[in-house]
């Protein structure tokens, strides 16, 4: 079992983001951004959901990097969407912090009508399938996974009385972050696997310096990065005894950045872009190494002027190993809920919202 560190990270209120403080300057590593948070016409939630206003947003990693700019607002919704009135609570995977900072706000500012508040949980940490119960227990209205649904989340719904519908709009990868002063031209999936099962715990045995290995992870239970990890690349074997386990990808970077020897993943635009930290190639055999940023790498000495970017084509054409979709995940019953997630999925699928995703460092599916 993976130890759990006693860092107690706190969460900030959730505010809306706006597009000037997304355009603005260079951000910081592990710099804790705010979620965006919207009050409806009414100041009030719809139905089905809490009516407090006052859910604090987990600690986000900071922007992507800044050759990724903001997109400029539609001047109106995308005709696919047909939002309803209200605000609407959402929420789930840590993996979507640059779609939900970047791109709903933009999506969203053409109506005050439709407006999403974003909640996290009461207790544990937010994450895939912390999202999909809180969208069971009916606290949020629709979540975001970055994995598909559970049999056991589907017969859960049917039992209450309406389905679950995933639908998927991006793409994503998964990123392996080091220390940046760690010379190692890449691992294996083997390799990789390895590392975070305990049969490798020096960097000499993978063509690095003399150096304990010291493997970070967030909760199996918390995420849907994780279940992805320890499925494809564990394949469902138990993290060794080495790993230690971190509240969010915030700390899990920053623990990377203090430990010459540290090993961290997470999604690529919460990793490619920082400053303190650098992605290494993965590939499934050691000739065939392929690179998560887009060569060539910025020095550090250059960021935060200047940041990686995501390799793009790595993921468009599947050449890296570690790429998955993310989905929105809609309360099929009929009523408001099914409106809001609907409608919010649309906005994401017209092309002002593919665009967007894109810009925010994802694929778009489209």
């Amino acid at each position: 079992m993976a130890r759990r560190t006693n860092e107690t990270i706190p969460l900030l209120v959730a505010l809306v983001v706006t597009a000037a403080c997304l355009g603005g300057g260079g951000w910081w590593l592990l710099q804790q951004q705010k979620q965006p948070q919207a009050s409806g016409p009414s100041g009030s939630a719809a139905s089905g959901q809490p009516t407090t206003n006052s859910s604090a947003s987990s600690p986000l990693p900071p922007q992507i990097a800044a050759s990724n700019p903001t997109p400029s607002a539609p001047s109106s919704l995308p005709a696919a969407a047909d939002p309803p009135q209200g605000t609407f609570n959402y929420g789930g995977s840590t993996t979507w912090a640059p779609i939900r900072a970047e791109v709903d706000p933009t999506l969203l500012a053409s109506t005050a009508d439709f407006q999403l508040r974003y909640v996290d949980p009461v207790s544990g940490s937010p994450g895939s399938g912390r999202g999909i119960q809180m969208l069971l227990d009916g606290q949020l209205s629709f979540s975001q996974s970055s994995r598909g649904l559970k049999v056991e989340e589907i017969q859960t719904a049917e039992a209450k009385g309406y389905r679950l519908k995933e639908v998927a709009v991006a793409l994503d990868a998964i990123a392996i972050a080091v220390n940046p002063a760690l010379d190692i031209p890449g691992l294996t999936v083997s390799q990789l696997k390895d590392i975070y099962t305990g049969k490798i715990t020096n960097w000499d045995r993978v063509g690095g310096p003399d150096l304990t290995i010291a493997p970070y992870t967030r909760d199996l239970a918390d995420g849907g990065t994780v279940e992805f990890f320890v499925s494809n690349i564990l394949e469902d074997a138990p993290f060794g005894s080495t790993v230690e386990t971190v509240y969010s990808t915030t700390p899990g970077l920053r623990a990377v950045a203090d430990n010459p020897g540290g090993i961290y993943y997470a999604s690529a635009p919460e990793v490619v872009p920082q400053c303190a930290v650098k992605t290494i190639a993965i590939g499934r055999t050691a000739d065939r190494l392929v690179s998560l940023h887009r060569e060539p790498r910025i020095d550090p000495a250059q960021c935060p002027a200047q940041r990686n970017a995501i390799n793009i084509p790595a993921l468009a054409e599947g050449t890296y190993p570690f790429s998955r979709r993310l989905f929105v995940i809609v309360k099929m019953d009929g009523g408001p809920d099914q409106q809001a997630g609907q409608a919010y999925a649309d906005l994401l699928l017209s092309p002002e919202g593919q665009k967007a995703i894109a810009d925010a460092g994802f694929v778009p599916i489209r």
